[in-house]
């Protein structure tokens, strides 16, 4: 393993397995016990790896004597007795014990493998691991892990085996062949698997056909001579593949039930020792000692079979040996006529590669002639081609430069007219602007002086009701008092009355008293009702008193609201006015120095354009071939940069002018907008104010038929308590007449001065209610009066900001024709005529690049082919392919041809 206990990348299977069981376990943090085997079955018989070394030698015959032996245990399984088990604890032991035993493997050299394994080896590895149930119970769970390595199965024939290792061949060959025969029974669900015809088979009983999960790898080779074998390995593998095992879970042991076996082992193991120390002539138990005997009986049928069977197989295999002989003699004789051939080969391959070599060499020499012959023709068509452009682009920059300056001057003239039109256009957009600014403020000072007299009319109105209500108050005030001294007066003559009868009316005292405590309980509702329908009255009055203060302060701030929104109007109108007359400055402003600037360009360009003309043609007489380039696109240059600036800049103006255009006219359009929005809030407010006024007039109205009815209810009440007063009378007399007439008189006297008494505070309250209607009529005439003085006011202001704004939108309207016809018409744009050259970019070769024109020298050029067409062998050595592949070459032009 490496530094940090890895493991190297060719490791096999067996290492990465080990590592993984001890990670696995370390992981867990288990209490664990780790024990390996390691035998070899070679021959048929079974060898222990892990077998110490002996310190002194043993002969063969004591080795022979200590020969391992297969047991049953009784439960279906196989063990190996005696073998030696080795208790590890980490990987690296089990390697180490994997380094001693492979080396003790039996090897030998073929002729196709110089270490050949002799032999099969089974490395097992057991694990008990301890656990604790939640109830303190221990249990021991055991795992067992076979890693077999098999021997390959070998040809005799082929790889050379003779004596001793032929018979070793043939045990691998015969033990693979029943592992097979195990395999073919159980895929095929046989109802016989021969697993004892074999002990490689018995010692894999559990892991073909029992309850574990088989994993078999196939080594096999890439080799083409190898075919065979890898075949036969692929469809072993397969079929091992189809192998359907049931693997089940290792059952977990309790630690009673393991010492219970340890101890059965242990007495068998002492009758053991115990029959061994008798030496009665058996050495073991009566019971395995009969077992034996029955094995051996079996073993010994078996024997027969087996001797039957190989008598058979050995005349097969003289049959076989002889047959062998006569293809032995025969391979000798064809694998000396294959050495004859061999070496005529040799020599006639020796020949054709020099030859081919010679021909590769003179197709070489042609190809670099031709490929240095087309490469100096290439370049001459390249100059002469590179002349010829170089000419036309010279004319045609001479054309683009006459139509460039043709195109200066008719832009100059278009925007000398266009700055005229722009002067004129500002001047009477600031005289239309003056008198629109004039219109607004008079308009303004109407709505003042109407704003005002709407004020102080309001302010009228609202003192005079004040007044009336405070009158109304005293009167109701007046009219409450009076009736409640005549309800007393009323109350007192009948207290009157009943003291100076009391003495005559001794003998209807009960029926007397019982009238006058209905007639005053009747008296006392009543007056509440007459106190409740008066206190209705007062609170009428008094919500009318508020309704009015209400109504006086909302019509207040609707008027200051109207003032504002008219000074807010105002204040925006005049900043686009300013904004307009900045906007005009910087117009003006910006076409002069355009004016300027163009000029003072169009003189610098003049100057050095004629400078560089000069200079040009100096340097075009000196030299004419290597310098028509650069004059080209020095000339292009300074042309396109001066026109690039001029076109930029007459674009600029142009679209400064109509920016500031578009400004002006979305300016007029926003006051034109704000001016009518401003129009339709003054009419709205002022038919809100005038709907408000009629609403709040039909509501005072209202209030006052309330009054009114409130005033009719309290007198016909009146009259009710004295319709019911004169019938409880009418009825008390009637009913004590034969009693009472003493007291006629008396009663007609109180029936005369209560009869005053209601006629007068009938008067009274009829008076009062006369007086209250009559004032209520006064307040509402009053009341339309002022309503109708506040709705001519508003209508007059309505009519002024209609004329104002209708004005205001004419005169904008104007302005915004006015503009769009000045620059839609006379602002003139400039038109294309279609002869101004386009801009385009010219491939001015450089110097570099003309000099790379040039052909190659004929060394550079021989360089330059052999290492684009590398030397190679010849393709086929046939007669027939050489002229046809010399037919296919380059027809060469004639030596003189390129002098």
């Amino acid at each position: 393993s490496g530094p940090k206990g890895e493991l190297p990348s060719e490791a096999g299977v067996i290492p990465r397995a080990v590592k993984q069981i001890f990670d696995n376990l370390e992981s867990q943090h288990a209490d664990y016990r780790v024990k390996v085997t390691f035998l070899e079955l070679y021959n048929e018989e079974i060898t222990d790896l892990l077998t110490p070394e002996e310190l002194t030698k043993v002969t063969l015959e004591e080795k022979q004597k200590k020969q391992l032996a297969l047991m049953e245990d009784g439960k279906g399984g196989v063990l190996v007795r005696g073998l030696e088990e080795e208790i590890v604890t980490s990987a690296n032991e089990i390697f180490a014990l994997l380094e001693r035993g492979s080396a003790k493997r039996r090897t030998s050299e073929t002729l196709l493998n110089k270490q050949s394994s002799r032999s099969h080896s089974l490395f097992s590895i057991t694990i008990h691991i301890k656990e604790s149930t939640p109830e303190g119970e221990e249990l021991i769970k055991c795992g067992k892990l076979n890693l077999v390595d098999l021997a390959g199965s070998e040809n005799i024939s082929r790889s050379g085996a003779r004596e001793g290792r032929a018979r070793e061949a043939g045990e691998i060959n015969k033990s693979l062949l029943t592992l097979g025969r195990c395999i073919t029974a159980l895929v095929e669900h046989l109802g016989h698997v021969p697993y004892r015809d074999s002990k490689l088979t018995r010692l894999l009983r559990d892991s073909l056909g029992g309850r574990t999960k088989t994993c078999i790898i196939a080594t096999v080779s890439p080799a083409v001579h190898c075919l065979e074998e890898t075949l036969s390995t692929l469809d072993y593998a397969h079929r091992a593949k189809n192998i359907r095992n049931k693997p089940e879970v290792n059952q977990k042991v309790t630690k009673q039930t393991l010492i219970k076996d340890l101890y059965g082992e242990i007495d068998r193991l002492k009758a053991e020792v115990y029959a061994a120390r008798e030496k009665n002539g058996v050495y073991i138990p009566k019971e395995r000692y009969y077992k034996e005997e029955s094995e051996r009986k079996a073993m010994a049928d078996q024997i027969e079979q087996m001797g039957t069977t190989l008598e058979t197989g050995q005349k097969q295999m003289e049959e076989l040996l002889e047959k062998y002989d006569v293809q032995v003699r025969q391979s000798s004789d064809l694998s000396c006529q294959l050495e004859a051939s061999e070496k005529n080969l040799d020599k006639t391959s020796i020949l054709l590669v020099n030859t081919k070599e010679e021909l590769k060499k003179s197709r070489n020499a042609l190809k670099e002639r031709d490929y240095i012959i087309a490469e100096q023709k290439k370049a001459e068509n390249a100059l002469t081609h590179q002349a010829c452009l170089l000419r036309s682009d010279l004319e045609k920059s001479l054309q683009d430069n006459a139509l460039l300056f043709s195109k200066i001057v008719r832009e100059d003239k278009l925007n000398a007219e266009n700055r005229l039109v722009v002067n004129s256009f500002q001047a009477d957009l600031t005289s239309k602007i003056g008198g629109l600014c004039n219109t607004v403020a008079t308009s303004m000072s109407q709505q003042d002086q109407h704003l005002q007299s709407v004020e102080r009319l309001c302010t009228t109105f609202l003192d005079f009701h004040e007044k009336s209500v405070s009158a109304l108050r005293e009167k109701v005030a007046t009219s409450r008092a009076a009736y409640i001294s005549h309800v007393e007066a009323v109350q007192y003559v009948v207290r009157l009355h009943m003291a100076c009868n009391n003495a005559g009316l001794e003998e209807i005292t009960s029926s007397a008293s019982d009238n006058a405590c209905s007639i005053k309980q009747f008296l006392a509702t009543e007056s509440g009702k007459a106190n409740s329908i008066f206190g209705d009255l007062q609170s009428t009055i008094t919500s009318h008193q508020g309704e009015m203060a209400l109504f006086a302060k909302e019509l207040r701030e609707r008027f200051h609201a109207c003032i504002d929104h008219t000074n807010e109007s105002s204040a925006f109108i005049l900043g686009l006015l300013n904004k307009l007359e900045e906007k005009s400055d910087r117009l003006e402003t910006h076409e002069k120095q355009f004016h300027t600037v163009q000029e003072k360009n169009i003189s610098e360009f003049q100057k050095v354009n004629e400078e560089q003309s000069k200079l040009e043609a100096q340097k075009l007489v000196a030299d004419m071939t290597s310098l028509v380039s650069e004059h080209m696109s020095r000339q292009k240059e300074l042309v396109d940069g001066r026109l690039v600036g001029l076109r930029g800049s007459t674009v600029e103006n142009k679209a400064f002018v109509d920016e500031y255009t578009s400004s002006m006219a979305g300016i007029a359009n926003d006051a034109k907008r704000k001016w009518e929005e401003f129009s339709k809030q003054a009419e709205n407010d002022a038919k809100d104010g005038a709907d408000f006024t009629a609403a709040k007039h039909c509501h005072m109205e209202l209030l006052h038929k309330q009054s009114t009815s409130t005033a009719e209810a309290a007198s016909k009440h009146q009259k009710q308590i004295h319709d019911t007063v004169n019938e409880m009378f009418s009825k008390h007399v009637s009913a004590v007449e034969l009693y009472i007439r003493n007291a006629s008189e008396s009663n007609d006297q109180h029936a005369i001065e209560i009869d005053f008494a209601r006629t007068a505070a009938e008067e009274a309250v009829k008076q009062n209610s006369e007086d209250i209607l009559r004032h209520f009529e006064s307040m509402s005439e009053q009341e339309k009066d002022s309503v109708a003085e506040i709705r001519a006011v508003v209508d007059s202001s309505a009519d002024a900001l209609q004329k104002l704004r209708s004005d205001h939108s004419g005169k904008a309207t104007e302005i915004e024709e006015q503009a769009q016809n000045t620059f839609q018409q006379w602002y003139l744009d400039y038109e294309p005529s279609g002869t101004t050259p386009t801009k385009c970019e010219v491939e001015v070769p450089s110097k570099v690049k003309i000099e790379e024109l040039r052909a190659m020298p004929m060394e550079s050029l021989v360089e330059d082919y052999r290492e684009k067409h590398p030397y190679e062998a010849l393709s086929s050595p046939s007669t027939e392919q050489k002229l046809s592949s010399a037919d296919q070459l380059m027809p060469r032009p004639p030596l003189t041809q390129l002098n």
